[in-house]
């Protein structure tokens, strides 16, 4: 969207999409997806963009909608990112506006990006909170599933990732706490997340406390969420997480995504790329940043009853490349 010879067309719409079974982490629990979905058009060309306003954020689906349209009077992504804040309602038009510059210049996302062509990647699969016996008996379900993502609430989780192991002892697992852990806790169950070879430990403590982590000992490496959105956080984390996860809704879009990846593995942080509950329209994008990152944690569309036509193919947790007709 470069120089448009009339101004686009913005249309933004609420979709729902049921889950196969309730979703739940330390937050609660949601039984559908939620999103946004985005067309932006330039008359000829139309590109697609979907996000997922959280409210741990502040966003809602009425929120969103309502900025969206006001927007008319950009050219450029660039200018996007000085027009909006990060969030959901611009990672939505962003996504859009890449997929519909691809489209004007016959191209794909990828090779506007600087990217060869795209490879599959190993997603891990997650295990909603539950109780150790439940969510034992769900891993052991998806033995084809080589890469597992535990979701933690804080009493109890030393229990759920010992009982996960012995049930998948051939798994590689990693954790996710969702700012849930109790600090006097904290030293045990990082402890008993060595002790059941978790490989990774997501946002134990609240994004507002975790400064707790420079006091703690830590026995498997720490990566931030919800205390990471865009560039302006990585100065403060550093020293206090080894790893970040990048999500398009927190950055607010593929283009601060792909320029917090570069500034972050500059940085010395490994990389996991993740994202909200949604379909493989919202993941599509995401793909780009995947390609090298050391964990990726792409498995909405899983967890959805049904998935748009066409959806990004998943077989024994690797996933293809979206189709054009998809995204990209």
């Amino acid at each position: 969207m470069r120089n448009p010879a009339t101004t686009p067309t913005i249309t933004a719409t609420h979709e729902s999409w049921p889950l196969k079974e309730a979703f739940t982490i330390s937050r609660g629990a949601k039984t559908a997806a939620d999103v946004v979905c985005v067309s932006v058009t330039d008359g000829t060309y139309t590109g697609r963009g979907e996000a997922v306003p959280y409210a741990r954020y502040g966003e809602s689906i009425a929120g969103t909608l309502a900025e969206l349209p006001r927007l008319t009077d950009f050219s450029t992504r660039e200018e996007l990112l000085k027009r909006m804040p990060a969030g959901a309602a611009r990672n939505a038009l962003d996504c859009a506006m890449w997929d519909l510059e691809a489209k004007q210049q016959h191209t794909s996302v990828a090779a506007l990006a600087g990217f060869g062509a795209l490879r599959p990647v190993l997603t891990a699969f997650t295990l909603s909170l539950d109780t150790p016996v439940t969510m034992a008996a769900k891993a052991a379900q998806v033995r084809d599933l080589p890469l597992l993502k535990l979701k933690l609430g804080g009493a109890g989780d030393a229990d759920r990732m010992l009982a996960v192991r012995a049930a998948r002892p051939d798994a590689r697992l990693i954790a996710d706490a969702n700012e849930a852990w109790p600090h006097d806790l904290a030293e045990a169950l990082f402890a008993a997340a060595a002790q059941a070879a978790v490989e990774l430990v997501e946002q134990p403590f609240p994004a507002d406390c975790d400064d707790v982590l420079r006091t703690i000992s830590r026995h498997v490496p720490v990566c931030a969420d919800e205390s990471l959105h865009t560039r302006a956080d990585l100065s403060r984390l550093k020293g206090l997480y080894d790893a970040i996860n990048i999500k398009l809704d927190k950055a607010g879009g593929l283009t601060e995504a792909l320029a917090l990846k570069r500034e972050a593995e500059a940085a010395g942080f490994s990389i996991m790329i993740g994202s909200m509950v949604a379909t493989s329209l919202a993941v599509a994008p995401a793909m780009l940043l995947a390609q090298d990152a050391q964990w990726v944690d792409l498995d909405g569309p899983l967890l959805l009853a049904r998935d748009r036509a066409p959806a990004i193919r998943i077989e024994g947790g690797v996933m293809s490349p979206p189709e054009p007709a998809l995204w990209g």
